[in-house]
């Protein structure tokens, strides 16, 4: 789904939203609930480009889910985010290179003796998306391309999530399920005015509806962005580049 990268006016109101640095400087100093959230999005929106760039590097499925459980886990358990917070830039390029760093010096291995068991303290759904990592493996493009790429659709996709939740929130789910498939100005082979039949209400009013979903979801994708941002001068390059990304054959 292509999505605009412009925000409206509608979106100055959450330029000073809290970056991705405060989260993971939150997640580096676990045991607050603050922190839990912080390293639950972390991991919601980079542990699918982190384990396809593992897969796309020739490990095999095991280690590579292996190899991402450890990577959040050290995270965790150094403080690795103290130098994230100095080194600035942009938090993807930082975490791909402690990811490397990670996989290089095989600490992997060593943080699966220490979880006691075996047991994982993150909950990924490898086995839902292997079949997903099979079918791009063929991809000629190199494995940091490719997690630019997984970047990129994980933001659009944790855009979408936050966007879902809080109309399910609203009591409005079957509203978003209905109106959603017109956010890019595509067509899901439902009209406009079967939509309205099916919410009891008018044609021209799905069409206002629709216009404040697409500023309602770019106000969410800017936030979504801005944390993943040094600060909020930094997001409109990092969307661009976002899209540029996409588009790239």
């Amino acid at each position: 789904m292509r999505q605009q990268a412009q925000p409206g006016p509608a979106d100055r109101t959450v330029q000073f939203a809290t970056t991705h640095w405060s989260l993971v400087f939150a997640a580096g100093h676990g045991g607050s609930a603050e922190a839990r959230q912080a390293m639950a999005e972390l991991c919601g929106i980079y542990w699918y480009p982190l384990y396809a760039y593992a897969r796309h590097k020739g490990t095999s499925a095991d280690a590579a889910e292996e190899l991402t459980q450890g990577f959040f886990e050290h995270l965790l358990a150094h403080d690795v985010v103290a130098s994230a917070v100095a080194a600035r830039g942009r938090f993807r390029a930082f975490l791909l290179r402690c990811f490397q760093n990670f996989a290089a010096s095989e600490h992997a291995r060593a943080t699966r003796v220490k979880r006691g068991g075996g047991r994982p303290l993150l909950s990924l759904d490898v086995p839902g998306v292997e079949a997903r990592v099979a079918r791009q493996l063929a991809d000629p493009r190199d494995p940091e391309q490719l997690y630019e790429r997984h970047w990129a659709l994980a933001v659009l996709e944790e855009a979408m999530r936050q966007l879902r939740e809080a109309f399910a929130a609203e009591g409005r789910a079957r509203a978003f399920e209905l109106l959603a498939p017109r956010l890019s100005g595509e067509r899901d082979g439902t009209s406009a005015a079967e939509v309205a039949q099916q919410l009891g209400t008018t044609e021209s009013s799905v069409n206002v509806m629709v216009h404040r979903l697409r500023r309602r979801y770019r106000e969410v994708l800017y936030r979504v962005v801005l944390r993943t941002v040094d600060s909020p001068t930094e997001v409109q390059e990092e969307l661009r580049h976002l899209l540029r990304v996409l588009q790239t054959p």
